[in-house]
């Protein structure tokens, strides 16, 4: 099942009393071959757990910069298909890293569910989590994901009470999505304390791991959250450096890749200081 690789490398991580670095990249940004050297780049430079976004016209979601790094993708011809090869590529160096699908529902639909996930485990998913399908809609896509053996990783929020958080967990799988602020990704900072205390009630509820994501942009800040979650996540701070280094075209520029790795490293050695009880 592709979900064992989730459970195998937070097993690991629990072994080295540590939390993992979950990195968020766009699949195609700027362009497809960048896109693929970031990718097969992360996990020596300390990613655990790689999410990788499927490019969509209309990521309700997701901030500024996510949003327009999905634009670069497609303008650059990016497809779900394409998605897919690029992870068949990473595939081909990598078959320890778990390596999640982040995206929306529409362009599932129109690959069609079945051809999807059949497709998606044979290219070496690990899981996916889909923002725009709520517990409400766990047929359409979450049971026949969990059916296949594809993990399905649901999101939980400051908002999600008691009875809520029983229908989030009820089909997750994986990890526990923590989205640690109201509102879309990169756009404000979260408040360590609340987190916490939404962490050891999710905690009362289920086994899963907890990853804590929205919002942790620095070493320093992926560094404390990692005190109370089993992974961090960062994205719109990869995606904007991503932004940052492209020349006037809009194509990477020659150091592109090198900050954008070092950057990640800082993040994981910074989560590598804090060990677990």
């Amino acid at each position: 099942m592709a979900v064992s690789r989730i459970e195998k490398r937070f097993a690991k991580l629990k072994t080295e009393r540590r939390a993992g670095l979950v990195t968020f990249t766009t699949a195609g940004d700027p362009d497809y071959q960048t896109a693929l050297d970031l990718l097969k780049g992360l996990p020596a430079a300390g990613a655990d757990i790689i999410e990788l976004g499927m490019p969509f016209s209309d990521p309700m979601a997701d901030g500024p910069a996510i949003q327009a790094a999905s634009l670069r993708a497609l303008n650059a011809g990016m497809t779900t298909i394409k998605t897919l090869n690029m992870v068949r590529e990473f595939r081909k160096q990598d078959q320890d890293t778990p390596l999640i699908l982040m995206g929306y529902y529409n362009p599932i639909y129109i690959y069609g569910v079945d051809a999807f996930l059949k497709d998606a485990l044979e290219a070496g998913v690990d899981g996916l989590i889909i923002v725009d399908l709520p517990p409400e809609e766990d047929p359409e896509l979450a049971i026949p994901a969990l059916n296949k053996g594809m993990g399905f990783i649901h999101l939980a929020t400051p908002t999600s009470d008691g009875a809520r958080l029983d229908d989030i967990l009820r089909h997750a799988s994986g990890f526990l999505y923590y989205v640690s602020i109201a509102g879309i990704t990169g756009t404000r900072e979260p408040d360590l304390g609340p987190v916490g205390q939404a962490v050891a009630r999710i905690r009362q509820k289920t086994n899963l791991p907890v990853a804590i994501g929205f919002g942790i942009k620095t070493p320093e800040m992926a560094k404390s959250f990692a005190k109370i979650g089993d992974a961090v996540v960062v994205g719109s701070a990869i995606v904007a450096l991503i932004e940052d280094n492209l020349d006037q075209e809009g194509l990477a520029n020659s150091v592109l890749k090198a900050r954008v790795l070092n950057f990640v490293s800082d993040l994981a050695s910074a989560i590598k200081q804090t060990l677990k009880d």
